[in-house]
């Protein structure tokens, strides 16, 4: 939270707006303080507990109601500031249950611990304490915990994934260099996960050691019914609960006819623009993991989806020429790369739906969009990630 003391700007973490508090300064650089909240003196009537600085959840303190409030000061905050763009309405922000959202986990160990960071931090903090996954998930962990202390250093790394309904989890362990697999003897195999995989940190080998090495989800529309599996290290949207909601928003947003879906992914939003009757739909993505889910997922789309492996910035550089109506953004949390930003401009697509996790970058791009011609027709936030400061926003843009 944004504080002024003696005219210096102060970033107080642990604080809610309009609270008096005591913090302790941690560092100071370029002129602006960050600190840490050590005591409330007049507390919030929105304060209900104390922030968690495990997994980042760092607006656990505020009441859920007030924390949408706060996200949606944040994206037009942002927008003015980095985008020079003045809002005329606040942005809509979809609520989601607070807890047990979570599909998708990275976890680090250290020594018997397994966990996330703690914010700022290589300290291993307990999941359970942030309620991000499901309670038979955290048992999962746990059991995982146990099971792996007999063997420390081993596992450097679990990413973990599931299903919606958290009928199907898979992990993939990620080995220290040279780690000898053997060691892990019957480990790693609580009965709740459906698959598991192994690999050595930077090895491209990838050994499954139990069961489907995926989770498949399954989609409907208007009588159709899709499905979309991912390796357990693909890159899919966390939020179990708010995930239909944010394709049906993306999706409904694109032009009727040509679609071009770049940074696809596994095919979340393209496969649901080729079901929905958009057509011809083209589906872009870059990442080994993901481009051979996408690929598979389209199989059965073959005729209404093409599917490409290959950078976003090469694909838009051969294409210049391309025709599409709608151009669906998904990039990275940095956002497009300026080559990536000159395809895009140059595509001269009637719209563009840019779905992005980070509200600065999206600011910063549709400026650039903005200057290039384009106007922002709607936007509007998912909350993908309640108690933390982060917040999923769509921006719908049309040219001219």
């Amino acid at each position: 939270m944004l504080a002024r003391h003696e005219g210096a700007v102060v970033l107080a973490a642990g604080a809610l707006p309009g609270e008096l508090v005591e913090a302790t300064v941690e560092r100071v650089q370029r002129g602006t303080a960050w600190a840490r909240v050590t005591a409330v003196r007049e507390a919030s009537a929105e304060r209900v507990g104390d922030p968690n600085a495990c997994g980042g959840c760092v607006l656990a303190h505020a009441r859920y109601g007030h924390q949408v409030a706060i996200k949606q000061q944040i994206v037009a905050d942002t927008f003015l500031r980095l985008g020079r763009l003045a809002l005329e309405a606040p942005v809509p922000v979809e609520p989601s249950p607070e807890y047990g959202y979570r599909m998708r986990a990275r976890l680090h160990l250290s020594g018997a611990a397994i966990g996330f960071y703690r914010e700022g931090t290589h300290e291993i903090c307990d999941p359970a304490s942030t309620r991000q996954l499901l309670p038979e998930t955290d048992a999962v962990v746990a059991a995982l915990e146990a099971q792996l202390s007999s063997q420390p250093g081993v596992v450097r790394t679990i990413d973990l994934s599931e299903n919606r309904e958290a009928t199907e989890r898979t992990l993939h362990l990620e080995l220290a260099p040279g780690a000898d697999p053997s060691r892990l003897g019957g480990a790693t195999m609580p009965g709740a996960v459906t698959g598991v995989t192994m690999a050595h940190q930077g090895s491209r080998r990838v050994r499954v050691l139990r069961g489907e090495p995926r989770v498949t989800d399954w989609f409907t529309h208007g009588g159709r019914r899709w499905s979309l599996s991912r390796e357990t290290r693909a890159f899919f949207q966390s939020n179990r609960y708010l995930v239909e909601s944010l394709v049906d928003h993306v999706v409904g947003s694109a032009h009727p006819g040509a679609v071009v879906d770049l940074y696809a992914g596994v095919g979340l939003f393209s496969i649901a623009a080729a079901a929905r009757g958009h057509a011809p739909v083209v589906a872009v993505e870059g990442d080994d993991i993901s481009a051979a889910d996408l690929r598979r997922n389209g199989a059965p789309w073959k005729g209404l989806l093409e599917t490409r492996h290959a950078a976003v910035e090469d694909y838009l550089h051969d294409r210049r020429a391309l025709r599409a109506q709608t151009l669906l953004l998904d990039p990275p949390r940095t956002g497009l790369s300026r080559a990536a930003l000159q395809g895009v401009v140059a595509a001269g697509a009637p719209r563009v739906v840019y779905v992005s996790c980070d509200v600065p970058t999206l600011a910063r791009d549709a400026r650039a969009l903005v200057d290039a011609g384009y106007r922002i027709s709607r936007l509007r936030a998912f909350d993908l990630f309640p108690n933390t400061a982060h917040v999923e926003t769509v921006a719908v843009l049309d040219l001219g």
